[in-house]
């Protein structure tokens, strides 16, 4: 699977997106990308559910692209129906602990599925910091993340083919951080990272 042929190809897409064991203000940021990551595949055509874990918890901000859904005939699910991709954006990179409740439910429901899994920024319940996988944690067929790649995500198994996309970070901000980067996206605004170790050359 290659990402643009499944935001492309699919005909049906589940959001999922939700809060737990996180930072709340984080938690926020992470709900905002999935509900607006939701509005791209609908807008190619495809029917698209989105799934809350928290739906009586989210922010100003989460709230206002949630009603953006509603009134672009967005179906808001109360339970995750049978998809063709499932696009996770439960927990972000502010994880605490293992994955709990409604959240926890929902990716256990994700890995259960035929259907390939996309995870936006980091596949839900890997530490970003580590690259260890919570019980449960989303084990992605593909990861999109954004800006700059994490370094929990270049060794975990869960992250399936690995994809950085551009946000539009201005250089001066990594300058400012002490930060070397390359032009990266000079080319395109999508690359794919691969994440296999370079080949021996005595090995033929």
């Amino acid at each position: 699977m290659t990402l643009t042929a499944a935001i492309k190809d699919r005909h049906t897409g589940v959001q999922s997106d939700a809060a737990g064991g996180q930072n709340p203000g984080r938690a926020g940021w992470q709900r905002r990308r999935g509900l607006v990551a939701a509005r791209h595949p609908a807008n190619r055509g495809s029917q698209v559910q989105v799934v809350l874990s928290e739906p009586g918890r989210l922010t100003p901000v989460p709230a206002h692209q949630a009603d953006i859904l509603t009134r672009m005939g967005i179906n808001i699910a109360s339970r995750a129906p049978a998809a063709d991709l499932v696009i996770d954006a439960l927990i972000g990179y502010s994880l605490r602990g293992d994955p709990a409740g409604t959240a926890a439910q929902l990716i256990t429901w994700a890995n259960d599925q035929a259907a390939p899994v996309l995870a936006l920024d980091t596949p839900s319940g890997l530490d970003l910091t580590t690259g260890a996988a919570g019980a449960p944690a989303i084990w992605a067929t593909a990861t999109l993340t954004l800006a700059l790649p994490k370094v929990g995500l270049l060794d975990a198994p869960t992250v399936g083919e690995l994809y950085l996309a551009d946000i539009s970070v201005p250089p001066l901000v990594y300058q400012r951080m002490g930060i070397a980067i390359p032009p990266l996206f000079r080319q395109s605004s999508l690359l794919q990272i691969d994440l296999r170790p370079p080949s021996d050359p005595m090995v033929h």
